[in-house]
């Protein structure tokens, strides 16, 4: 793993670092929609692919487009993703799929907001509220709050109690370190173990969430939810062998003043 060059850092994000992700989620989320195609295709016949054909049609060219492509511009993405000014400056081949999948999940949240005021516009301005927005804000939101947990892992963002951790000897904090690190990885095994049946079982069936829009949240947010949680241990991981040989960082209340802010509201009041 390397560290991140003065080539891998953009104040402005380029043209890939916006398509890529936006390209992604696109092809991402058609072929999620035609998930049930795919498993017809890809799952032995039984009673569960003879409910899920009496429902859903076979994929067709579209469908298998959109798949193909979120596997290309997935990795399009990981290889071209480079790291704002603000973000934590040290990082390897797994951060940048962490960092990807930040850029998704900031393009989910504009997609979010345009559904909450396009639903806003239509109840009370054009009073014909939809029967989609809804349960999509609340698809896209639980897609946003699992994905962020990755980045803000990446990003070393949990809120973390430094009273105790500033003043041990920097061998002791390893020791922290280490144990934080195992029990996350004890977390996630067994939410792994303990939620992969049923996980897998609403997957399979395609459990839907029983609306008029009828949007199949269960069948992808329990997998969803198993996969980021590996995906944040192995980060873990990374994070402590990359931080290892760190110099210990001493936290103060500086650290929260923003120095950008307060020179915006020194100049706002006429202060020199």
């Amino acid at each position: 793993m390397r560290s991140a060059s003065d080539d891998d850092v953009q104040t402005t994000p380029g043209l890939l670092q916006l398509t890529m992700p936006a390209l992604f989620t696109l092809c991402f989320a058609w072929a999620m929609w035609r998930m049930p195609a795919f498993l017809m295709t890809f799952t032995a016949d039984g009673p569960t692919v003879d409910a899920l054909a009496r429902r859903y049609d076979a994929a067709g060219p579209v469908a298998w487009v959109a798949l193909i492509g979120a596997f290309v511009f997935f990795v399009l993405g990981v290889a071209t993703v480079r790291r704002a000014p603000m973000e934590y400056e040290d990082w390897g081949w797994f951060d940048r799929i962490s960092v990807f999948v930040g850029r998704v999940t900031m393009m989910l949240i504009g997609a979010l907001v345009c559904v909450m005021v396009f639903e806003v516009f239509m109840r009370y301005v054009v009073e014909r509220p939809t029967l989609w927005a809804n349960e999509l804000s609340l698809w896209m939101a639980g897609f946003i709050f699992i994905l962020s947990g990755l980045y803000a892992m990446q990003q070393r963002s949990h809120i973390r109690i430094y009273l105790l951790y500033d003043i041990m000897p920097r061998a002791l904090q390893k020791v922290c370190d280490v144990i934080s690190v195992a029990l996350i990885l004890a977390f996630a095994f067994f939410l792994f173990w303990g939620g992969w049946g049923e996980a897998s079982q609403k997957y399979l069936r395609w459990e839907t969430f029983g609306t008029a829009f009828d949007p199949p949240i269960p069948a992808t947010l329990k997998p969803m939810i198993l996969i980021v949680v590996t995906l944040v241990a192995i980060q873990a991981v990374a994070n402590l062998i990359r931080d290892w040989n760190a110099e210990p960082v001493v936290h103060s209340a500086a650290d929260d003043i923003d120095p950008d802010e307060v020179e915006r509201l020194r100049r706002q009041v006429g202060a020199e």
